[in-house]
């Protein structure tokens, strides 16, 4: 059965309508005419598109430029309950933003969302599913994240070269190793063990006062071991990291060093933030025993946080970070 929309389409005359009318009827179509107002009504009460949801958050600074830049399309790489991470393409292959919730490890790369996961803000989306970073907030799956506030992921510390409290490092050491266990016994699930590993390669040339030989170490290091930040890249941007904010006068050719070997070799989270340990933007987790270390706040509580963040990403950065304790005191005191 032939139907017969009387809705006018624009340049359409109403003689035009009947005539299509007059033919059909007499060719011995049944017509049947459809109220003029049908087509508008249907658009009237169509659903409109559900618009994304918008969500306040603590942003840090080092993804200002990315926030408040124009608006770039980006996939997503992964979606936790705590965490979800994106990928915005762009030159020497791209950068990492990511959205977390108030209990997530603090990364210096993202947006921190003022509830927790408990209560489920983030929304799951599958890897590779689209999203938009710029213009001032990142849409992703049904949120529209803005910043609310912004945070600064470089600790402030009192000098370009601050003195560390003895006993706060000896604290720090004994967490880490276990109190009266020596250095050589510490080791990090899936990196190699034994004395031609790379942990104890490092340890040799921690010893040896020799910072290029634990630059090479980097080349063993960088993209070993499971997740999507290795052990061996945690290790090595927390070493980085305390050479930056310590003050070691050949911290950035050391950082340029690392992080020249990151691409191809890790993922691409654990390469942003390898990214940011090389200026000196670290977790809040990783600050909080900085600034432990030189006084200004409780260390023994801030460094269980840190030792406890993911399965092995804390723990190794504490180990990056005593190692670069222990190069800034052997490389550049008197002799």
């Amino acid at each position: 059965m032939r139907t017969i929309d009387h809705t006018t389409a624009p340049g359409t005359s109403r003689h035009t309508e009947a005539s299509e009318r007059g033919r059909a009827a007499r060719a011995g179509l049944p017509t049947i005419p459809l109220p003029r107002e049908s087509a508008q009504a249907t658009v009237r009460t169509a659903r409109p598109a559900r618009a994304a949801t918008a969500v306040p958050a603590s942003a840090s600074t080092g993804v200002t430029e990315l926030l408040r830049g124009p608006v770039r399309q980006a996939r997503v790489l992964v979606s936790l309950p705590a965490a979800v991470y994106l990928h915005v393409p762009g030159e020497r292959g791209g950068d990492v933003v990511g959205v977390m919730t108030s209990d997530a490890a603090r990364l210096p790369l993202g947006c921190v969302l003022f509830r927790p996961s408990n209560g489920r803000p983030l929304v799951a989306v599958p890897a590779g599913a689209p999203a938009q970073v710029g213009g001032g907030r990142i849409v992703v799956g049904d949120l529209a994240v803005s910043a609310a506030a912004w945070w600064n992921p470089r600790p402030k510390l009192p000098s370009l070269r601050p003195a560390l409290l003895p006993e706060g490092v000896r604290q720090l050491r004994n967490a880490l190793y276990g109190e009266g266990v020596p250095h050589s016994a510490f080791t990090l699930p899936g990196l190699p063990v034994g004395p031609g590993g790379p942990l104890a390669a490092l340890r040799g040339a921690v010893r040896r006062a020799d910072l290029d030989a634990a630059l090479r170490t980097a080349t063993r290091l960088i993209g070993l071991g499971p997740g999507l930040t290795p052990a061996g890249d945690d290790v090595m941007a927390g070493t980085m990291a305390g050479l930056v904010l310590l003050g070691h006068p050949a911290a950035e050719r050391f950082a340029a060093g690392v992080y020249s070997l990151a691409a191809g070799r890790t993922t691409e989270l654990s390469r942003a933030l390898l990214r940011h340990a090389a200026c000196g933007r670290v977790s809040a987790e990783y600050a909080a025993v900085l600034h432990g270390l030189v006084g200004e706040r409780p260390l023994a509580p801030a460094v269980d946080r840190l030792l406890s963040t993911g399965s092995t990403s804390g723990r190794a950065m504490a180990l990056g970070l005593s190692t670069a304790i222990d190069l800034v005191e052997r490389t550049t005191r008197p002799r």
